[in-house]
């Protein structure tokens, strides 16, 4: 069974968080934290900032861990390592995604979310309840 090792970035504003609409591959139109692979020989800090660079045209500040989820897909074994960022620097441009949305805690379960994303949904509203989130960051 392949493995892959992902890492995402929970990006939180105002007591939101950005959520974004996959623009490609099987799960097209589902909705996922933005990320992606970690690459050989990289760590996943740097491959967090890459990946959203890469994805949203943004740097971000890398605030602190939140969680890591394992997820058996049908194919594939998903390792996702998920971390609360913020935006340091640039505007979201969307270059791999349909849209985004930015959501409190409670909006999230709106959403249809790909299977592995649901359980960082779970630990974010249990975050964003446990963490008052100051306004601006």
């Amino acid at each position: 069974m392949k493995k892959i090792e992902v890492v995402a970035a929970i990006i939180e504003k105002k007591n939101q968080f950005l959520a974004t609409q996959r623009g490609y591959g099987e799960f097209k139109g589902m909705w996922e934290f933005p990320g992606g692979k970690v690459e050989p020989g990289e760590n996943k800090q740097d491959a967090l900032l890459r990946e959203i660079e890469e994805e949203l045209n943004v740097n971000i500040l890398i605030k602190q861990y939140l969680c890591t989820v394992d997820y058996q897909y049908p194919t594939f074994h998903l390792t996702m390592h998920c971390y609360i960022c913020k935006i340091d620097q640039g505007d979201i441009i969307l270059n791999e995604h349909l849209a985004a949305k930015w959501l409190i805690a409670d909006e999230l379960n709106q959403l249809e979310w790909l299977p592995a994303d649901i359980d960082v949904v779970k630990q974010l509203e249990n975050y964003a309840r446990n963490n008052k989130l100051a306004d601006g960051e």
